[in-house]
């Protein structure tokens, strides 16, 4: 059902049915594009705002890529209708919307390429997409081969989903001097002041063959017929009619009517995308007609995905992590901090822990970032709701909401940077705030931000809550101002006892001592005012009700308040005891920790939206895997590194092929780490484990973090590379390459059952401490460490 080849930079699904929901994706930083196994796909890209130039067939909300995306037989996707011209046998590919069974079926995703090919009886089909490094096209290849004894005569018909545009104007034609079928919009509006809004639109979508068609049709209504999208009328005819969509949903058919000989091959290529005007797509035809413009933007996005390789590549005894991990994961993170998850207002808390994750990729950008962030500070040391990344971006959606959150992530983001990179004088840097122009140093911004949190608390100690911290849908437990977050104290305290090393790094005691004062009493809070007896409470309500508490029936415990009282300190030790045996009571499912339990069932007015989501998705009781990478980094920092592996294991997609059962339920491909598997299994045991198939998550950031750092215990320090593993108990060894300042570390895992304790060689000299210092830029050295234990 599911392989890796290429050193499992391919992953191959060898079923449309078998796992239907199952996609991959591709992007550049104009644009993105998700595609699923039967050949369904969701595209946007940024003018500059995400926009849409496939649409259903009827007026939709317009949004971002979401969570378990529903498909249905109208969704948007890139189909290729194939009819038997002598005997009238039809198909269609990759699957949909005919749904036939191929004799063999393999959707493979690459990094810069995502494939099907598919055997019919008598032929072969390849049918494949890749995107340009800085453009929005989409760029398809068909090929079909003969593979029987006889000719063929065949009718193609390469059908692209173009779909409802505009309720102001539409139409769809062939049109001869591009030789594309264009379909032509105007974007709607009614009040004056937003026609020079949407006057420069893109609101052309144009399918662009390399050669001209026999036949075409631009009218969806016309193609279908009364056979509908499943079985077309249009293919019932010799050729298709050359109709035009005359303020009606419109399509782009092509038909082209070959003869393939045993052993004959055809290719044909489709460039499918937005347009301005006509003279635009004109332009492009020009540009991909030329005989190197497609091979010229393979190799374009090959040096571009290059710059994600990441700082890790590693091989263990679990060649599906190897997988992942090699190829996958650091994509992921590239993704997200070199686009900003194609917004043009990313959240402050994304932007920043998305920088974050590109310390590991491209440490000089993500010093960029975390400067371009600090400039839109305000002057009171707060932080926006979002990162505005334009001139005419606006805070939209979620970033009109007030949350409590942004300013902690500002330390907990910069000190991995300080420590992976050993640059303590960006601390000096000057940021020049945009709104104000008054110019402060990194250190001075990150100060204030944290004075901000503190003066942002209530009486007893603890922070404000508003209308939501990291959980966005926690809106209505601090609406009016009185409300605590037990998660957001406890960050805090995080932030405060990571950044006064840093005060301290800089000869400023005072400061150091005063943060670690801070953090103590804010400790002291929060083991007062929010300790349950087993658990940690989630927050307090502004009627002073606490709530994720025994008391509570529903949203009983949360696992943020437990995870990230082990990661900041504030669980004594016998309060992580009882935590831990809470967590694995309650939260622990077969996918992960659950985001809270028992899920709510309904609205609870005084706690929020988050308690109206469906049980068991998203923030209400998903096994939602940001909140599990905190607690597995949280686990690692405490010594607790079985429980953490068990845990990051469980996060992972399905990566093992021979787990039938468990690829079945998360029905996932292994080519992103997803937001969320659905949770409440005791409530809705069908679709608990099922993947959202979003990859748009924090986690990633994390994850990869996560792996350097504390898993293989790689983790950069100011003074050098620190070594502490914490590989599991049952591994023998594994091989670790690591990129560091640098230099290149071969890092060589084993396993030495007659030692005690970890020990550590250096290009053959032992190492007193576990710290190599100092790097020297452009050596390769290596690191033989010995851990103590029984070999398996």
């Amino acid at each position: 059902m599911l392989s890796s080849e290429a050193d499992g930079a391919r992953v191959v699904l060898h079923s449309p049915t078998a796992m239907p929901r199952a996609s991959a994706y591709l992007w550049n930083r104009c644009m993105v594009l998700q595609v699923n196994c039967r050949g369904y796909v969701v595209a946007r890209h940024m003018q500059p705002e995400p926009s849409a130039y496939s649409h259903p067939p009827f007026l939709e909300a317009r949004t971002f890529v979401q969570p378990e995306q529903p498909v249905y037989a109208h969704h948007p996707g890139r189909f290729v209708w194939l009819r038997d011209d002598d005997n009238g046998a039809r198909w269609s590919l990759p699957y949909e919307p005919a749904r036939q069974a191929a004799d063999d079926f393999r959707f493979e995703a690459e990094s810069d390429v995502i494939r099907w090919r598919i055997a019919l009886p008598g032929l072969e089909a390849s049918l494949s997409v890749r995107l340009p490094a800085d453009q929005v096209a989409e760029l398809w290849t068909l090929v079909l081969r003969n593979t029987g004894a006889a000719p063929r005569r065949l009718s193609v018909y390469p059908c692209f989903s173009i779909g409802y545009m505009s309720w102001m104007n539409q139409s769809a034609a062939f049109e001869t001097d591009s030789g594309a079928l264009v379909a032509r919009s105007v974007t709607p509006y009614q009040k004056l002041e937003e026609f020079d809004r949407v006057r420069d639109l893109k609101d052309l979508t144009f399918l662009l063959p390399d050669r001209a068609p026999d036949a075409w049709e631009a009218a969806l209504e016309n193609f279908e017929g009364e056979g509908g999208w499943h079985d077309p009328a249009a293919l019932d005819r010799e050729t298709l009619d050359n109709g035009e969509a005359i303020y009606e949903t419109p399509l782009a058919a092509l038909q082209y009517r070959v003869t393939l000989p045993p052993g004959g091959e055809e290719r044909w290529r489709f460039v499918f995308g937005p347009a301005g005007d006509s003279e635009e797509i004109q332009r492009l035809a020009r540009h991909w007609r030329s005989s190197d413009a497609i091979a010229q933007a393979t190799r374009d996005t090959t040096t571009y995905l290059a710059g994600g390789a990441g700082c890790l590549s590693i091989d263990t005894p679990d060649p599906g992590l190897d997988a992942f991990v090699n190829h996958w994961l650091s994509r992921q993170v590239f993704y997200h901090g070199d686009t900003h998850r194609l917004t043009t207002d990313p959240q402050t808390r994304n932007y920043l822990q998305d920088a974050m994750g590109m310390v590991y990729l491209d440490p000089e950008r993500a010093r960029e970032q975390l400067a371009f962030a600090l400039a839109q500070q305000r002057a009171d040391g707060g932080m926006p709701e979002g990162v505005l990344l334009t001139r005419e971006a606006e805070l939209k959606y979620i970033n009109e909401v007030p949350h409590m959150d942004h300013c902690v992530w500002l330390p907990l983001c910069l000190a991995p940077y300080l420590d992976e990179t050993g640059d303590d004088a960006f601390l000096d840097h000057p940021v020049t705030a945009l709104g104000t122009g008054e110019s402060q140093s990194v250190f001075e911004r990150v100060t204030a931000a944290l004075r901000w949190l503190l003066r942002h608390r209530d009486d007893r100690g603890l922070s404000l809550l508003n209308q939501g911290d990291w959980c966005d849908p926690l809106n209505m437990a601090g609406a009016a101002g009185r409300g605590v977050s037990t998660w957001l104290s406890q960050a805090c305290v995080h932030a405060l006892r990571s950044w006064a090393p840093v005060a301290r790094r800089r000869g400023d005691e005072g400061l150091a001592l005063d943060l670690e004062h801070e953090a103590d009493t804010m400790a002291d809070a929060i083991r007062t005012h929010c300790w349950d007896g087993d658990w940690f409470a989630r927050g307090i309500t502004d009627a002073g009700r606490p709530f994720g508490v025994a008391a509570d029936e529903e949203g009983r415990i949360w696992l943020n308040p437990q995870g990230w009282a082990l990661l900041s300190g504030v669980a004594t030790a016998d309060q992580r005891e009882r935590l831990l045996a809470a967590m694995d009571r309650h939260l622990s499912s077969p996918w992960g920790m659950q985001m809270l339990a028992p899920p709510y069932t309904g609205l609870v007015p005084d706690v929020g939206r988050v308690t109206q989501k469906f049980p068991g998705s998203a923030e209400n009781g998903s096994i939602y895997n940001h909140a599990c990478a905190f607690l597995v980094h949280a686990l690692y920092r405490i010594g607790e590194p079985e429980r953490a592996w068990t845990q990051l294991r469980r996060m992972l997609p399905a990566i093992d092929a021979a787990d039938t059962e468990d690829l079945l339920r998360r029905g996932q491909l292994p080519v992103f780490v997803p937001n969320y598997y659905r949770g409440a299994a005791r409530r809705h045991p069908r679709t608990a484990g099922r993947s959202s198939q979003l990859f748009h998550t924090g986690t990633a950031s994390w994850l990869y973090r996560i792996l350097v750092e504390d898993l293989f215990g790689l983790k950069g320090t100011p003074q050098g590379l620190h070594i502490q593993p914490a590989l599991p108990a049952a591994w023998d060894g594994a091989t670790v390459r690591r990129h560091f300042r640098g230099a290149i570390f071969d890092v060589h895992y084993k396993r030495n059952k007659d030692a005690c304790t970890t020990e550590l060689i250096l290009d053959e000299q032992p190492l007193e401490k576990p710290l190599i210092t100092p790097i020297r830029t452009g050596r390769r050295y290596r690191l033989d460490i010995l851990l103590p234990g029984p070999t398996p």
